[in-house]
C-alpha cells in the first residue's frame, strides 16, 4: 500500500522557514539543497512518519523568486495537519513566540481537538490533539 512520504510547501525564505519549522514548531531537520537546473532551493524536514519540504522557487540565475500567497481563509484548506501530544501546549508555546492563531483550539468533544495558525508563509498548520 502506498505512504504519505512527504508535503512541500512554497516559501519565500528557505533561512527563515527552516528557522520556524525547528525553532518554532520543533521538525528536526533533515538536509537542504540547491537545484540550480530545476531552479529551486529545498529542504526537508521530519514530520512523525513523513517529512515536510519547504521549497523555495528561484529565478533563471538562480536567485529568490518573489511569490505571494493570499491570506488564509476558512476553512483553511489547503493545510498540512500535525499531530501533537497536547494542542493546548502547542497553542500557547506558539504563542509566546509571537505566532496568532487563526482559529482554535476547536473541539469535538471526546474526538478530537485542533488549532490553526499560518506560517510566514501564509502556508496554514493544524495542530490535531485525538482524544
Amino acid at each position: 500500500m502506498p505512504r504519505l512520504d512527504h508535503v512541500a510547501l512554497r516559501v519565500a525564505d528557505l533561512d527563515a522557514s527552516i528557522a520556524f519549522y525547528t525553532e518554532t514548531i520543533g521538525l528536526p531537520f533533515m538536509f537542504r539543497e540547491l537545484d540550480t537546473d530545476h531552479h529551486e532551493a529545498f529542504a526537508y524536514l521530519e514530520a512523525g512518519g513523513g517529512n515536510l519540504e519547504l521549497l523555495q522557487p528561484l529565478d533563471a540565475e538562480n536567485r529568490p523568486a518573489p511569490f505571494s500567497t493570499p491570506a488564509p481563509e476558512p476553512p483553511y484548506c489547503p493545510h498540512v495537519a500535525l499531530g501533537v501530544e497536547d494542542v493546548d501546549a502547542m497553542a500557547a508555546r506558539l504563542g509566546a513566540a509571537g505566532v496568532p492563531l487563526l482559529a482554535g483550539p476547536l473541539e469535538i468533544p471526546g474526538k478530537v481537538r485542533w488549532a490553526y495558525v499560518a506560517d510566514p508563509d501564509n502556508n496554514v498548520l493544524e495542530f490535531v490533539q485525538w482524544l
